[in-house]
């Protein structure tokens, strides 16, 4: 499985729908940036995605966008693919 990444909050209801979501496709183990407790992790987000709210996601070496981009990938069929990726 890739390395999943999610820059977070701890309060962001689309940040825990997303992890949610990854969890029910199995994902238990991802590296969650909290830019709520280090602000300056959130420009490197930013620096990094263009964007600058919460989640962003990266699985593998792919940003995959925020929450409704993960849920786009789950309707479309291509997020389990893209997670079982090596």
């Amino acid at each position: 499985m890739p390395h999943v990444k999610l820059y977070t909050t701890q309060t962001c209801p689309f940040c825990l729908r997303a992890k949610a979501l990854l969890k029910q496709h199995g994902v238990e183990d991802f590296e969650e940036v909290r830019v709520d407790l280090n602000p300056a992790e959130r420009g490197t987000m930013t620096r990094l995605t263009g964007q600058r709210t919460v989640p962003q996601i990266f699985i593998g070496g792919t940003h995959v966008g925020g929450c409704d981009d993960l849920l786009q990938l789950d309707r479309e069929g291509a997020l389990g693919p893209l997670l079982r990726a090596a």
